[in-house]
C-alpha cells in the first residue's frame, strides 16, 4: 500500500521542537543532579517525574501525528523503513553506550526503543474505522491501573508494563500505557483533518526568528535526541571532576538528613539543628565521610 505524503505541517515540527528542548532541559537537569551539582533528585522526586512523563507524552502523541501526517492516505513503505531503522540503529546505541558508562541501570527498553516498536504498531490504526483506536487507547492506558504481577517486574517483561516494582534502569517506556499516548496523536489528527481546521493549520507559517529556530529543530528532532546527551555529559562531567560538587552537597545531604530524622523524633527544630551542625563538626574533624557513605 502507498500513498502520496500529505503537506508539511509547521505547527507540529514548532510543536516537536519545543518537545525537543524540553527534553534537553529535563536530561540537562538530571546530569547535574546525578553529579550532585544541585541537590533535587530528578529521577525520582515527584515533580520531576511528573516533568518526565509530561514530556514523554507529548512525544509519543507527536509519533502518532506524524503516523497519520505521513502515511495516512497510504502507507509509504521505503520513507517509513528509512526512517524506522535510523531510529532501531539509535536506540542500540543508546543500549550500548549507557551499557557500558551504567552497566546496573542501562537503558534496554527506553524512548527510541519504543518509539521503534510503537511506529509499528500505529501503522495498523492509521486507516481503521476510529472507535478503533479510541477503544484501543482507552484499554492500553487503563489496564495497568487495575492489573500488575510480580513477572512483569523481571527485565525481559517489563517492557510489557503492568510491574509491581519497575527493574532498574535511566529509561524505561512500556507499552501499557504509553503506547496509548501514540493512538491518542493517531485520533486526533485523523479528527482533525475530517475538519476544516487542517487546511488553517497547514496554511501557519514560522514568521519570527524563534518559530522558525524550533521548526528547524522540530525537523531534526531525532539527531539531536541522539546527541545531546554525550554532549551534556561531555560538559558536565569534566567540571564535576574539577569541581566535585558532591563534597560541597554530601554536607548539606547530612544536615537534612539528620534535622528529618531528629524532628521524627520529637526533638525540637532548634535543638535538631544545633545537634546536627555538631554532628557534621564531628564527622568533619574525625573524617567519618567513607564510614557513612559505606554504612
Amino acid at each position: 500500500m502507498t500513498g502520496a505524503a500529505r503537506p508539511r505541517y509547521a505547527i507540529v515540527d514548532i510543536a516537536r521542537g519545543v518537545a525537543i528542548l524540553a527534553m534537553v532541559a529535563y536530561h540537562f537537569c538530571w546530569d547535574l543532579s546525578y553529579f550532585r551539582f544541585i541537590a533535587a533528585d530528578v529521577g525520582y522526586d515527584p515533580t520531576w517525574v511528573l516533568i518526565a512523563r509530561s514530556i514523554l507524552a507529548v512525544f509519543l502523541f507527536l509519533v502518532g501525528i506524524g503516523l497519520v501526517l505521513g502515511h495516512g492516505n497510504g502507507i509509504r513503505w521505503r520513507g517509513f523503513w528509512r526512517r524506522w531503522l535510523f531510529v532501531v540503529a539509535g536506540a542500540l546505541a543508546i543500549t550500548v553506550a549507557t551499557y557500558i558508562v551504567f552497566p546496573q541501570s542501562f537503558v534496554y527498553f527506553g524512548v527510541l526503543h519504543a518509539i521503534a516498536l510503537f511506529s509499528l504498531m500505529g501503522l495498523a490504526f492509521v486507516r481503521t474505522p476510529l472507535w478503533l483506536p479510541v477503544a484501543v487507547a482507552a484499554v492500553i492506558i487503563a489496564l495497568p491501573f487495575f492489573h500488575s504481577d510480580p513477572l512483569f517486574n523481571e527485565k525481559a517483561w517489563s517492557w510489557l508494563g503492568f510491574w509491581q516494582v519497575p527493574p532498574p534502569t535511566n529509561d524505561l517506556v512500556p507499552v501499557f500505557p504509553w503506547f496509548g499516548a501514540v493512538l491518542a496523536g493517531i485520533v486526533a489528527t485523523r479528527l482533525v483533518l475530517a475538519t476544516g481546521l487542517a487546511a488553517r493549520l497547514a496554511a501557519i507559517a514560522p514568521a519570527g526568528r524563534l518559530p522558525r529556530l524550533l521548526a528547524l529543530l522540530g525537523r531534526w528532532s531525532l539527531l539531536i535526541y541522539l546527541l545531546h546527551q554525550p554532549i551534556l555529559l561531555g560538559l558536565v562531567y569534566p567540571a564535576a571532576a574539577l569541581l566535585q560538587p558532591q563534597v560541597a552537597m554530601r554536607d548539606a545531604d547530612f544536615l537534612r538528613s539528620c534535622r528529618s530524622t531528629c524532628a521524627a523524633g520529637g526533638t525540637s527544630p532548634d535543638m535538631c539543628v544545633t545537634y546536627c551542625q555538631c554532628g557534621l563538626e564531628g564527622v568533619e574533624a574525625n573524617d567519618l565521610w567513607n564510614a557513612i557513605q559505606t554504612g
